[in-house]
């Protein structure tokens, strides 16, 4: 076995969320992951807790979407829901065999099935206490258009599971990040300029938090969820932005008073338009990221990594996590990603904080 795998399972099992003797750990992911599974599976056994597996089949929601009636999408199973309400801490693997498996599914059926699992996620999310992270398989692999192999490096690299003491190295980024964090916590408003942006916003009151590998795995970014009327301006997302197998390229957003009040995109603009349906909430923004990790270089066509990538932002539509003070909840939270590395500049509090892509003067 790579040994590579067994120490992501550390990370995950002792960094991540920190497994205590006799919780309750869900673990999911597709059979694709079973490495990776089974060294979780073991290391929760190992700290004297209770694992629950959660193991899909390749491409199985495809299947879903074809055959399930309104009932069907819309239900919510109550043995899920006690599951999650019951669960202390859950892992989630990310291991598919086709990113684009869901691309012809129609919009509306993803939109009832979102809301529909709405609740489920809140019970996650108010935990806070969970981790994604991913296996890689050839799927990912060609879309980021490397070898197996070559993509193996690239997720274990960014991960640290090549390291000998991973953790010690996420301490390292959690220090490190710290220090931005609290700069960023005594922010009132935030100016983003760059190739077809200008877009501010106030994050008076708002807590920056420091991801720092403990949700997301890779991580090194921070962020917040910016006031919810304040969003003024426009932005031009630098890559593709995909959701739920769909790729909607070249998005443009203008915000009054917070609010999206228009949304144009080159490719798939009709998807677009039907995720700003969903609900309220997905017309407004329930998260501003920094990406931090300069290990992170290339763009691979994957929301985990590719947010996290040092020089640029995030902005999500839709919900907020709540920690960060965010109160916007909607069934969406969709990351765009913008490149600041080349003409892209922050301003906190009109002085430079950031110019391509490179901080200024951090304390």
């Amino acid at each position: 076995m790579d040994l590579r795998v067994e120490r992501l399972a550390r990370i995950l099992v002792d960094y991540s969320i920190e497994v205590k003797e006799k919780e309750t750990v869900l673990v999911s992911g597709s059979t694709l992951a079973s490495p990776l599974i089974k060294e979780i599976y073991k290391k929760i056994l190992q700290r004297g807790a209770y694992p629950r597996l959660r193991i899909t089949l390749p491409e199985i929601q495809k299947i879903f979407f074809n055959y399930a009636g309104d009932d069907q999408l819309r239900h919510l199973s109550l043995i899920d829901m006690y599951e999650a309400e019951n669960s202390d801490a859950s892992i989630v693997i990310q291991s598919e065999s086709n990113t684009r498996v869901l691309t012809n599914v129609e919009p509306k059926k993803q939109v009832a099935f979102n809301l529909a699992r709405k609740p489920l996620k809140d019970i996650i999310l108010e935990k806070n206490r969970w981790a994604l992270t991913l296996f890689p398989t050839e799927a990912y692999a060609q879309d980021a258009e490397m070898s197996l192999e070559e993509f193996e490096d690239f997720v274990y690299s960014a991960t640290f599971a090549d390291k000998d003491d991973p953790i010690s190295e996420w301490k390292k980024v959690s220090k490190n990040q710290q220090k931005i964090v609290d700069f960023l916590n005594t922010a009132k408003i935030i100016h983003i300029i760059g190739k077809d942006t200008d877009i501010q916003m106030s994050v008076i009151g708002r807590n920056f938090i420091n991801s720092d590998g403990h949700y997301n795995m890779p991580s090194g970014e921070v962020f917040t969820g910016p006031i919810e009327n304040s969003v003024q301006g426009h932005i031009r997302f630098s890559f593709p932005a995909s959701y739920q197998g769909k790729e909607i390229s070249d998005i443009r957003l203008i915000f009054k008073n917070g609010k999206v009040i228009d949304a144009s995109a080159a490719k798939n603009e009709e998807f677009l338009h039907r995720m700003l349906e969903i609900d309220q909430g997905a017309l407004y923004v329930g998260e501003l990221g920094i990406g931090n990790n300069w290990g992170i270089t290339k763009f691979i066509k994957n929301i985990l990594f590719d947010e996290k990538i040092g020089g640029t932002i995030h902005i999500a539509l839709g919900n907020s996590y709540p920690e960060t003070g965010g109160l916007n909840r909607s069934a969406l939270h969709w990351d765009m990603i913008k490149d600041l590395r080349q003409d892209g500049e922050i301003y906190i509090d009109g002085k430079p904080f950031q110019k391509n892509g490179r901080f200024i003067d951090l304390p």
